[in-house]
């Protein structure tokens, strides 16, 4: 007969189902159980739920420097909740440092590593829940996605943003840094003052403080029901992120035990509610990337069209960098998210019912918490539905035959671009970034950057160094960029991404010759060239097709399995939607 750990007075216990009794119950698991007394865990550890908290901690970004802190904090308050915590690392990848080079590559897929290993250690360890941890960008849907395929009872948890840092009597941010690149190349700023910005941009631990891909992953995952409302704001920094943390670990021993899982709140609602969130906040364009992706990792119907349509509806009403001035501790010393969502709420912009990992619905939740409403507020960034700062939200997809499959823009500043002229096609960032850095953009001009997709590139570089540097030159709004890529959170302007099918399988963006007229109109929600299908063919049967940037290792790998742009460029076989 098997012998079982004697349950701990006090303790709840643990329920027969759970995952975790093939590594702790019976006495054929006595030597698993000898390898937990190892580490110094106990009959009241063993007798608990198992939930696993994913850290991926490091030392090569301040988005992520703190991490550990913080994990030990959600690890206290599993332990609290008497749950058994167990802590392990993944990988991250610093977007800020790896900007402007190859390294770039590594970033988006990053996420695809990050949902697997987080997703590899649940299921070879035999976890009954999860506590996953994001700093820099990619980590928040790479452990969302984790989550998702696992459907294991998780609580997403944010590490917090940056304060921003302070430079001659103003605030600063990354954004500044890589928009005073292209101010000193354009004689406006001088290097020694590049410099003194440089030494109190970033003064402390944290992911950068704008309304970024951070930010905004962080925001977008209370709007899902991954996060509890109002977790997102906290910054690094402050003692009310590691309350959060504890309070998060508490959380995840409760969803293990109402086996609240992943599948059982995330619905198309859902995702229609962090949609009209990214779009009322002027959320970073990787969103749309990340939320097509877990969308096809959960088996929920989502397509690119989605946004436009959500974006019709629903105004943007925060004025947030990199469009604004305002940073994410500006949003959390008003109320953070929940204010923004129960203004949605209130327009009937949001679904009220849409379910969250709490057990609330999304109108329950925000009753709960009562936050204030934005008339009431003295917030000069934050607008009423009613009168917005654009009547449409600040996603638009484009359009037509340069990007069948969609293009990406977010709108930072005039709300009705256009442009029709001839346009300067390079094959790579850096081609594209030497022409500007040189001097040689004039107003008017339009760049078409190509073979930086999710399968060319490979991984879909993102390319605020040129996009900053058109900006620091004072071109954010007169000149206009595209691209196969990526662009990172903290880019503004005339600048359009995610073009599908990408130059690599054969998209229309590889037909492109300079001195093609290209016409970009958001109003029309247009991104198309003065060429016929037929010479589009023509000019793609003739093209040159060159060999893939790298035939071994990772970037070789997840290059081959790069899905679309326009599908979220997954990589799970499960997940893919063509």
């Amino acid at each position: 007969m098997s012998q079982q750990p004697q349950e701990p007075e006090g303790r709840e216990g643990k329920p027969d189902d759970l995952p975790s009794n093939e590594v702790t119950e019976g006495t054929e698991k006595a030597p698993h159980r000898a390898m937990f007394r190892a580490m110094g865990y106990d009959d009241e550890d063993l007798s608990s739920p198992m939930v696993g908290v994913a850290n991926p901690a490091a030392d090569i970004t301040p988005c992520n420097v703190h991490l550990d802190d913080v994990a030990q904090s959600a690890y206290d308050g599993i332990d609290e909740g008497e749950g058994m915590p167990i802590e392990f690392g993944t990988i991250t990848i610093s977007d800020a440092i790896s900007m402007g080079h190859e390294g770039m590559k590594a970033s988006l897929i990053s996420r695809e590593v990050i949902a697997d290993s987080v997703e590899l250690v649940a299921f070879g360890e035999r976890m009954d829940g999860l506590v996953t941890l994001g700093g820099c960008d990619k980590n928040m849907p790479g452990m969302m996605m984790a989550s998702i395929r696992t459907d294991l009872p998780s609580v997403f948890l944010y590490g917090g943003s940056i304060m921003p840092g302070e430079h001659e009597g103003r605030e600063v941010t990354i954004q500044n840094m890589f928009e005073g690149v292209g101010a000193v190349a354009d004689g406006e700023m001088t290097e020694d003052e590049l410099d003194e910005m440089e030494r109190n941009a970033c003064p402390g631990a944290g992911s950068c403080g704008g309304m970024f891909t951070a930010n905004t992953m962080a925001s977008i995952s209370e709007a899902l029901g991954f996060s509890p409302l109002g977790s997102a704001s906290p910054p690094a920094e402050d003692d009310s992120r590691y309350e959060v943390a504890r309070e998060a670990g508490d959380l995840a021993v409760e969803v293990v035990r109402e086996r609240r899982k992943p599948s059982d709140f995330l619905t198309r609602a859902s995702f229609e509610n962090a949609i009209a969130l990214q779009v009322a906040i002027g959320g970073s364009t990787n969103a749309v990337l990340h939320l097509l992706a877990m969308a096809a990792e959960a088996g929920i119907e989502l397509s690119i069209e989605d946004f436009n349509r959500i974006s019709a509806r629903t105004p943007k009403i925060a004025d947030l960098q990199p469009g604004g001035e305002k940073v994410m501790n500006d949003l959390h010393e008003v109320g953070g998210v929940p204010v923004v969502l129960r203004e949605l709420l209130d327009a009937d912009l949001l679904h009220g019912d849409a379910l969250t990992v709490t057990g609330e619905t999304m109108a329950e939740a925000i009753e709960s918490i009562e936050p204030p409403a934005v008339d009431d507020l003295d917030a000069d960034f934050l607008n009423t539905v009613a009168d917005p700062i654009h009547e449409r939200g600040a996603i638009r997809i484009l359009t037509g035959n340069l990007a069948p499959e969609g293009a990406v823009i977010k709108i930072t500043g005039e709300d009705h671009l256009h442009h029709e002229g001839p346009v300067r096609v390079f094959e790579e960032e850096a081609e594209a970034m030497a022409y500007v850095q040189e001097g040689n953009v004039e107003s008017g001009d339009v760049i078409g950057i190509r073979n930086e997709g999710p399968r060319g590139g490979p991984g879909m570089r993102e390319m605020l160094g040129v996009t900053s540097a058109v900006a620091g030159q004072g071109h954010a709004e007169d000149v206009a960029l595209f691209t196969d890529g990526r662009f990172s959170g903290a880019t503004r302007g005339f600048s359009i991404g995610h073009v599908a099918p990408e130059a690599h399988v054969g998209g229309p963006i590889a037909a492109l010759e300079d001195g093609d007229t290209v016409t970009i109109d958001i109003d029309d929600l247009e991104l198309s060239v003065d060429i016929t299908e037929a010479e589009i063919e023509r000019r793609l049967d003739e093209r040159d097709r060159s060999d893939p940037n790298y035939t071994n290792g990772v970037l070789a790998k997840y290059g081959r399995m790069f899905d679309s742009a326009a599908n979220g460029a997954v990589t799970n076989p499960g997940a893919k939607q063509d």
